[in-house]
């Protein structure tokens, strides 16, 4: 099909659609209405209405009437084929729609970033590229007490806020230089020209700083602090969310893969997890034995700054 050399499995009714769809995604189902448009719409319709199988892309040959287009689309069909289109077109449009399958499914539903997928292939292009740049991995710190204090929906608008000052910041400062993608949860996950680390780390760790105080109760907010329970069920003093930022580059370090990197990185973000406050930390040393071992380490001044230790 559309030369992706898939086998075919031809199903009569939506039941046993359904049956072979909850058990393993299709690649992509095509629908059959131009006889009768009874069978296929039910089927389209089942498909899309399951979480599971919602994202399988879907299209429709439908006849030459004219309502049947439009009916074809509203039972959810991704792409619809027409008698009167020509192959090439038609071969052009599913190929489109594949594609956009496949770019929806990389990206993390609540940010809509790149998810761990395009993260993997945009650190190894540039390493194929020979380019010079810094991975950093960024990690909200008392996140869980937060979301046990409050709801699921305001860790959800947390997670928003640290997704969209790290997309300003990253893009503000490297435009096309910079990416940004969400592994999940509260793990994300920036790559920058090496000369941009400590000006676009200081600037997100210092609008974080500024902005999220004011996710949390005016009481909890004014005492800098609130009192949750930990996994014994014993309280304990919760400060406010911070960020830690671990960073690593390929300055001073030869990398032949992403996994490479991104071992490296999540190490150097849970140091910085160590330390107080919303800091983010430099990996410098080099692969050479005897090399310079020292991180530096970076925290958000009283005016946007950094302080360097």
């Amino acid at each position: 099909m559309i030369g992706l050399n898939l086998p075919i499995v031809r199903v009569v009714d939506a039941d046993q659609l359904m049956s072979i769809a909850l058990r393993g995604r299709p690649r992509v189902v095509a629908f059959d209405a131009r006889d009768s448009t009874g069978p296929a719409h039910e089927g389209c319709q089942r498909l899309k209405a399951d979480s599971y199988t919602s994202v399988v892309p879907c299209f429709m040959v439908v006849g030459p009437e004219r309502n049947d287009f439009k009916e074809a689309f509203e039972a959810g069909a991704d792409e619809v084929v027409r008698p009167s289109d020509s192959a090439d077109e038609i071969i052009t449009r599913l190929d489109a729609m594949l594609r956009r399958s496949d770019r929806d499914l990389t990206v993390h539903p609540s940010t809509r970033l790149p998810g761990a997928v395009e993260i993997e292939a945009e650190v190894q292009r540039r390493l194929t590229a020979g380019d010079q740049f810094a991975m950093c991995y960024a990690d909200l710190d008392h996140f869980k007490e937060f979301n046990d204090r409050y709801s699921y929906y305001d860790g959800d608008r947390v997670i928003r806020i640290l997704a969209k000052i790290l997309h300003d910041v990253v893009k503000g400062i490297c435009a096309e230089g910079g990416f940004v993608g969400h592994i999940g949860g509260d793990d994300f996950i920036f790559v920058i020209p090496v000369p941009a680390v400590n000006e676009v780390c200081a600037e997100i760790v210092a609008v974080f700083d500024l902005l999220i105080p004011f996710q949390y109760s005016e009481q909890d907010r004014r005492a800098g602090y609130f009192f949750g329970k930990d996994r014994r069920g014993q309280l304990h003093r919760v400060p406010l969310m911070t960020l830690s930022i671990g960073v690593v580059t390929n300055e001073r370090r030869h990398f032949t893969h992403a996994a490479q990197v991104s071992e490296l990185a999540t190490e150097m973000k849970s140091y910085a997890k160590t330390l107080p406050g919303s800091v983010f930390t430099i990996d410098r040393r080099t692969d050479t034995p005897g090399g310079e071992s020292e991180h530096n380490v970076a925290r958000a001044g009283a005016f946007g700054g950094t302080e360097e230790r």
